[in-house]
């Protein structure tokens, strides 16, 4: 069954199919996944002649050659719950389950959409983030401690901004500034080894890992303006964490030696799994993730964790190789996933995978050396540029081999539905 626009004008329809553009965009979805997803919906609904141009900060949609076109600002990110409700609107009017005007009214309160735990949740989410995270990239007891009472911190920006109280652009700056300098007095006084990584936890939330990667995927798939935009703006987000790092060593004096990226490893192999789970549960409190999606995160991650892990273990490959066999793996399980399971959101699966990934981590190791000490940058600079190159082709390649797959699929259920209808013919 295909439902039928003629429930709505022109102009409202216009303004559903924006929306949606907007509302994937906002969720994370790159460019070319965010048109291509929203022509689909158009063709469902009757509507073959849609043209969309996607960018981070606004989508502009006509429903035809030389039709009136409607632009519609992108205001800020969706948690993972709200993008998991717009992928339920996306399959809605794929299959006709939902009417273009129930569609609309959804889309429209969907920034009303209230979290599971407003304030609980967020600082809950946050420690347990932070703990799992630095059980991953510094396990030692003293750095997940750290990590665990810093993380309020950035929850406390974070929540500040959202009021108007921290302007949205120097929240990188100040978080980079406050947890750097309790990292670098921890280390003045004894208590922790590797001041550079151990403050990489607290602030992880807020790093750009994903929209670097994502900006990557864009420019390959041919999204040139979106793709530069967005590895530009994260760029600067990690030269403003990186600024507010430097400004915290300059003011308690550190010595060089503090910005080495050493990483130490004293609770062992365990400590990556356990902070696994951490992470997946704290990202689930944070997001509000819906808990019938919460299994399928927690599965994509374990997955995606694992083979970074022993390709990296086991196969004795560099960093950027984990990486690469991460991000396929993260990308291909999502997209799997969601097409058995089309309730299903794959970005709601898959995004949380780019916290274990840490793209946005090693750009501001990077950075932060870069600007304390240039000499002993290089070396890390070309792993993080690897690593992040990486992560995107792996994307790619991940999402491509599904797309196949799925292709492959509806093809061989078309045939057999024409065999079938030829067949009756025949009776």
């Amino acid at each position: 069954m295909t439902a039928s626009p003629d429930a709505l004008t022109d102009a409202q329809t216009r303004q559903l199919l924006v929306y949606l553009a907007a509302a994937h965009m906002a969720g994370g979805a790159g460019a070319h996944e965010a048109t291509e997803d929203v022509v689909r919906a158009a063709r469902a609904i009757g509507l073959p002649g849609a043209q969309i141009n996607a960018t981070p900060d606004g989508v502009t949609l006509s429903l035809g050659h030389g039709a009136a076109a409607t632009f519609e600002s992108v205001e800020g990110s969706l948690r993972l719950d709200q993008t998991a409700r717009v992928a339920a609107i996306q399959h809605g009017l794929e299959t006709g389950a939902l009417t273009p005007t129930a569609a609309l009214d959804a889309l429209k309160g969907l920034r009303a959409q209230r979290a599971r735990f407003p304030v609980t949740g967020m600082y809950l989410g946050g420690f347990t983030v932070a703990a799992g995270i630095a059980g991953i990239l510094q396990p030692t007891w003293p750095s997940v401690l750290f990590a665990a009472v810093a993380s309020p911190i950035t929850i406390a920006l974070i929540r500040l901004t959202g009021r108007r109280l921290v302007p949205s652009a120097l929240l990188p700056l100040f978080a980079g500034f406050l947890v750097a300098a309790a990292a670098f007095a921890a280390f003045q006084a004894g208590f922790i080894t590797s001041p550079l990584r151990t403050m990489l936890p607290p602030v992880a939330v807020l790093l750009p890992g994903a929209l670097l990667v994502t900006g990557l995927s864009e420019l390959v798939a041919g999204a040139m303006v979106s793709g530069a935009s967005r590895l530009a703006y994260g760029t600067t987000q990690l030269v403003m964490f990186a600024a507010g790092v430097a400004g915290a060593s300059i003011l308690l004096d550190v010595p060089p030696e503090a910005f080495a990226n050493a990483r130490v490893d004293e609770i062992g192999p365990l400590a990556g799994f356990v902070g696994l789970f951490l992470l997946t549960l704290g990202i689930c409190f944070m997001e509000s993730v819906p808990r019938r999606l919460a299994p399928g995160v927690l599965f994509v991650t374990a997955s995606t964790y694992v083979t970074q892990w022993s390709v990296q273990n086991w196969v004795d490959a560099p960093a950027w190789g984990g990486a690469l066999a991460g991000a396929f793996v993260a990308s291909f399980s999502a997209w799997v996933i969601a097409l058995a399971r089309p309730t299903m959101s794959r970005m709601v699966l898959f995004l949380p995978s780019f916290w274990l990934l840490v793209p946005g981590s090693l750009g501001l190791v990077t950075v932060t050396q870069l600007g304390i000490d240039p000499r002993e940058s290089w070396p890390t600079a070309m792993n993080a540029t690897s690593v992040v190159l990486a992560i995107a082709l792996g994307l790619v390649f991940g999402t491509s081999a599904a797309r196949a797959l799925r292709f492959t699929i509806r093809r061989g259920l078309r045939r057999r539905a024409d065999a079938r209808a030829a067949s009756t013919l025949v009776e």
